[in-house]
């Protein structure tokens, strides 16, 4: 045993790794309805199978015979875990860490290098409002030029899954953060989303605003489009997290996974046979023709509160995964306005990544005309659909409802 006090020491310094969040914070936390960041970590990942890394990473105090006074943990609680089975890597902020300014990273920028070098998903779930002013005055290098929260970010983008969750306050480089990624969520009473919170406006610009008409979810999700889905829940967020990861591979070197299908490809759903009207300007849902064509219970829409004329989803066809796409003649006919473009643009970008091939039930009307959307610039929106479009190398098949036009 003659290494034994080394090894009680090392079991001491976990321990204190985990227990390093300050009470308070984490009854306020609670009170708020929301999770800690290792509570959060163990809600999405399969029993036991998170692995944490740089877990002993923050800041000490020795006395002068070298022993350990005081330690203060990072603000990340990062490692490796498997999501129904799969491995991911995940990034989970805690925003309770004792004494650690908010935002406050450890200088740490191995989960990106994790998830490149071992081609695995990329997890962040995000609860931090950007540097402390404190902390910055203790690191010693400036981050030029990158940032350590978006460092490899657009190398990821190319290679695996990446996905954001907006849990607490987000705000500053973990903003940006929630938007550097193919899918994102945040909950819809407990997070909020911007550069920069209501102190920092009334500072810039003199006004006084509230930090959920700011940017809660009717900011985000509805309005700028900033923010994929909204989930009332951090449950119903988690659950979100793992069916979108469910119908990608873990890299662009794999196929999208199959799942065994539970609905007989050869079904053939008569309500087909009347939803859509002979009349041309009557509308009808097209949610009932996305649900008669894929299998069962397998849609997942995607931005469903932006750009409502053209919806986006992930689905399965005998299993196989999928984008589809539809006009929604409920919203402006289902005309191509900026919002739904952008929208599309994105989504058309998803699935050539990671090779899904694409069904788009066409009912196009054309591009949205009139002086609102020149103003929002739906010409060159527009452009960058055509792009988009013929930049993808991925299978298309497109069935034409009742009219293509634009």
């Amino acid at each position: 045993m003659v290494w034994k006090p080394e090894v009680d020491e090392i079991e001491r310094r976990h321990r204190l790794a985990e227990q390093g969040s300050e009470p308070e914070r984490v009854e306020r936390q609670h009170a708020q309805g929301k999770l800690t960041a290792r509570e959060r970590v163990a809600r999405l990942a399969d029993p036991g199978s998170f692995q944490e890394v740089g877990k002993l990473g923050g800041s000490a105090t020795y006395d002068d015979d070298g022993k350990l006074v005081e330690f203060t943990p990072k603000g990340l609680v990062i490692g490796m875990c498997r999501i129904d089975g799969r491995k991911v890597v995940i990034n989970a902020g805690d925003i309770t860490a004792r004494g650690q300014g908010p935002g406050a990273g450890g200088g740490l920028m191995n989960q990106a290098h994790l998830a490149l070098e071992r081609h695995l998903p990329y997890i962040r779930l995000l609860d931090s409002f950007g540097g402390s002013v404190a902390v910055g005055g203790r690191v010693t290098r400036a981050h030029i030029p990158v940032n350590p929260g978006t460092y490899k970010a657009e190398e990821l983008l190319q290679v695996v899954p990446v996905v954001s969750a907006a849990m607490g306050s987000v705000a500053g480089i973990p903003a940006v953060e929630g938007c550097l990624c193919h899918f994102n969520v945040m909950v819809k009473d407990t997070s909020v989303i911007f550069p920069g919170g209501p102190p920092v406006v009334k500072a810039a610009l003199g006004y006084d605003i509230d930090k959920w008409d700011l940017g809660d979810w009717r900011t985000q999700a509805c309005e700028a489009g900033v923010v994929d889905n909204v989930a009332d829940t951090e449950e119903e967020a988690f659950e979100m997290i793992k069916r979108f990861l469910s119908y990608l591979p873990s890299n662009v070197w794999q196929m999208p996974p199959r799942a065994e299908p539970t609905d007989d490809p050869n079904r053939r759903d008569q309500k087909l046979l009347s939803i859509v009207p002979r009349k041309r300007t009557r509308i009808y849902n097209p949610y009932d023709v996305l649900n008669a064509v894929v299998d069962h219970d397998s849609l997942f829409e995607i931005s469903p509160l932006y750009g409502p004329a053209r919806i986006t989803a992930l689905a399965r066809f005998n299993g196989y995964p999928a984008g589809v796409m539809i006009n929604n003649s409920s919203h402006a006919g289902g005309s191509m306005d900026t919002a739904a473009g952008l929208k599309v643009i994105r989504f058309i970008q998803l699935c050539n990544i990671f090779h899904l091939p694409m069904v788009f039930l066409v009912d196009e009307p054309g591009f949205m005309v009139g002086l609102a959307e020149q103003k929002k610039g739906i010409v060159r929106a527009g452009a960058r659909i055509i792009c988009a479009t013929q930049n993808s190398t991925m299978p298309w098949f497109s069935i034409l409802i009742r009219q293509a036009y634009g």
